[in-house]
């Protein structure tokens, strides 16, 4: 691949913004506006996966394209696309136009009537899906309601009730979906009563098959399911829940072979294939499906797909269970027992069918693969070679992960697993280095991710890993 040179250096404006000709200007704010926005989060707001009392959130005041604008107006180049969904950025005027004349149109309405815009956006969304059986979609409103879905249809469709899923996951919040889950964020919340079993996917950086390649790797991953598998009982396994290429987990893309051995494992023992694609669809591996990375979709050919985030960039809350042929006649003449009420919502589906036309009619999905094949990739792994704090960085598309350690010969991460408050000192200092030169980091535990929006352009992009490089070199510097 082509090298890219990634600047170190950045100066700073007098309002505190960092400079240089793809930053834009700062805009105006309401500064009692602001200050009213912090008073009603502090008294009213509940936040996710925090304890109150510790945080400040940051004031969000706009957005646009690949910016997000903080409570002094300042811009800030968002390398974390929110939680990895505005893969399209943040207003893009297509998207914007189509949910509010839907809105004008026909802002509401149940999902047991027939509505066009609902249709176009299940076609759309079956359009790009490699493999031929996928054609059935029931919407929901996240990914983990989708999760949760997918294996209530797999437990009706083969009557059994176990359900595999990997270590180094995340599938949601809902109850299924968090037992699903292998990171801590499970712990609190597994009572043991899903019937989820966990194995262990493929990970050479911190390999548990003591693997010295990619192919080995590979090769004992299925070997270990395989066991897991037979252990478990065969017979009793409804579906193996896999995010193609985990995300919030470390974004490790799997080796060459993988997925299409997991294919072959499932298929043979009657076992439904869940593939989660929530974070990793819709152009962000540089394909439109993860399952796609190695350009072997249709031969993994899965029998269920669940989908959300960049369905419509987050836009108005979608997610999608999209069911293979086989599934979904499993629910002809008997009812599917499940249902929302938001459920295809009109104005969440306009702007499914907005973003997938933009992103077919802009080239998006080409677009996110250059960015990590020309700019962000070779960029990274210079930055590699000039920290020694970075351990080994990964990716595809726009999606990579930076693992910072605190030897390279230990691989011990920078900080503990699940660190708070003086433990996870080194990280709060890295992500206020990101922030005060103008970058929106996607920090979590000791990995830094570059998941910045398809659309962002290649001096943005160059111009946020220079943030990068230069918050690394402040904060990690011997």
């Amino acid at each position: 691949m082509p090298s890219t040179a990634v600047p170190t250096t950045t100066t700073t404006s007098a309002a505190g913004s960092p400079s240089g000709g793809v930053v834009p200007a700062s805009r105006p704010v309401d500064a009692a506006a602001v200050a009213r926005t912090r008073e009603l989060d502090s008294a009213h707001v509940f936040h996710s996966w925090s304890a109150q009392k510790l945080i400040s959130p940051m004031v969000v005041t706009g957005a646009e394209g690949s910016w997000v604008y903080d409570g002094e107006g300042r811009p800030l180049l968002d390398f974390s696309s929110q939680l990895v969904f505005t893969n399209i950025g943040h207003a893009h005027p297509r998207v914007v136009s189509a949910i509010g004349e839907q809105a004008a149109r026909l802002a509401t309405v149940a999902p047991q009537h027939a509505v066009d815009v609902r249709g176009e956006a299940a076609r759309l969304i079956t359009s790009h899906l490699p493999g031929s059986r996928l054609n059935k979609v029931f919407f929901t409103t996240g990914g983990a309601e989708a999760n949760e879905n997918a294996v209530r249809a797999a437990r009706q469709h083969t009557g059994r009730r176990k359900v595999l899923a990997r270590y180094r996951s995340y599938h949601g919040n809902t109850q299924t979906a968090i037992h699903l889950t292998g990171d801590p964020r499970r712990w609190a919340n597994d009572s043991g009563a899903e019937g989820v079993v966990h194995f262990f996917g493929p990970y050479l950086y911190r390999s548990v098959f003591h693997a010295t390649s990619e192919a080995e790797e590979c090769q004992r991953a299925l070997e270990h399911l395989e066991q897991v598998i037979a252990l478990e009982g065969p017979s009793t396994i409804a579906a193996l829940v896999l995010e193609s290429v985990p995300g919030t987990a470390g974004i490790m893309v799997p080796p060459q072979g993988y997925l299409a051995g997991v294919r072959e494992i499932t298929r043979r023992h009657g076992i439904v294939l869940v593939l989660d694609e929530v974070m990793a669809g819709f152009g962000r591996t540089g394909t439109w499906f993860g399952y796609d990375v190695h350009g072997d979709g249709e031969r993994i050919d899965p029998d269920v797909v669940t989908i959300a985030k960049g369905v419509n960039s987050g836009y108005v809350p979608l997610g999608a269970v999209v069911l293979s042929d086989e599934v979904a006649a499993t629910f002809d003449e008997r009812a599917f027992p499940g249902g929302l009420t938001y459920s295809g919502h009109p104005l969440a589906c306009a702007a499914s069918v907005a973003t997938i036309r933009a992103m077919e009619d802009e080239g998006v999905v080409e677009h996110a693969r250059h960015l990590g094949e020309d700019v962000i990739g070779p960029a990274l792994r210079e930055v590699a070679e000039r920290h020694d704090v970075v351990g080994e960085v990964r990716g595809t598309g726009v999606f990579w992960a930076v693992e910072l350690v605190k030897s390279r010969e230990t691989r011990e991460p920078v900080v503990p697993a699940g660190a708070t408050g003086a433990a996870n000192a080194p990280m709060a200092a890295f992500t206020k280095a990101c922030l005060s030169r103008g970058l929106l980091p996607f920090v979590n535990g000791s990995r830094t991710h570059v998941v910045p929006p398809c659309t962002t352009g290649d001096d943005e992009a160059r111009w946020g890993l220079a943030q990068l490089d230069a918050a690394l070199g402040e904060v990690f510097s011997a």
